[in-house]
């Protein structure tokens, strides 16, 4: 396999895609490539509208190819609602308490923007956030990224980072009543692609109604797609 850039794959901006050599994903140097398909949703609108927004997305990453031993599959996402496993605690009739596993919510921070306003601002936009990879063997990749629109594509540029901190979404707890802890660390595991490699990106952002492009009324929702890719460039 020759040498190539490594494409490191987190979904940025409005999603990621990682670049490959010749439209398909090339495993680089102690790194791989995978299909992303997923999609972007912007509170309360994305580009189009005036001053910064924010988003959230989701997708799966299928078909990877890699050059070290890693997973074939997984999901990828920023700025959404996960249920964690958690210990409550329970305030008893006596004010003694009593803890137990359970579960509650937690929000991933959300992804930020900015564009222009009004007027082509879906191919004029940069962003930035950390989104969260959970492999198909249940480890998971934590990556910091920014992306730039171009054209009708988006650049992307991140690394892995060790963890993220997650908010707890009030009355999420399984047990009514109960108490969880406030915030909630998610943190890079999969040792295969540790904290500190990088990741670069090219993906294909699909709006279903352009209008919204060159309006005040700005985007909601998008489709992402592309090929990506993470790992080491040595």
């Amino acid at each position: 396999m020759r040498k190539t850039t490594v494409i490191r794959a987190f979904t940025a901006g409005l999603a990621l895609a990682a670049a490959g050599l010749g439209g398909a994903a090339h495993a680089a140097p102690g790194g791989g490539g995978c299909q992303l398909d997923g999609s972007a949703t912007f509170t309360p609108n994305g580009p189009g509208t005036a001053d910064t927004f924010g988003y959230g997305f989701s997708g799966t990453l299928s078909n990877c190819q890699s050059s070290v031993s890693s997973p074939a599959a997984g999901t990828i996402g920023a700025g959404q609602v996960v249920s964690e496993s958690v210990p409550l605690t329970v305030t008893n009739p006596d004010g003694t308490t009593t803890t137990t596993q359970g579960t509650a919510r937690y929000q991933e921070p959300l992804a930020t923007g900015t564009g222009s306003i009004p007027g082509a601002s879906c191919v004029a936009g940069a962003t930035s956030g950390t989104a969260v990879t959970s492999w198909s063997d249940g480890t998971t990749d934590v990556i910091s990224y920014t992306t730039q629109s171009v054209a009708a594509g988006v650049q992307l540029q991140g690394t892995v980072v060790p963890s993220v901190t997650l908010q707890l979404v009030p009355g999420s707890q399984s047990i009514a009543g109960s108490s969880a802890p406030s915030a909630y660390t998610v943190s890079t595991s999969n040792t295969a692609i540790p904290a500190g490699d990088g990741a670069v990106g090219l993906l294909t952002f699909q709006v279903a109604d352009p209008t919204q492009c060159t309006t005040a009324t700005g985007v909601t929702t998008a489709g992402i797609s592309g090929l990506v890719g993470i790992g080491s460039t040595s």
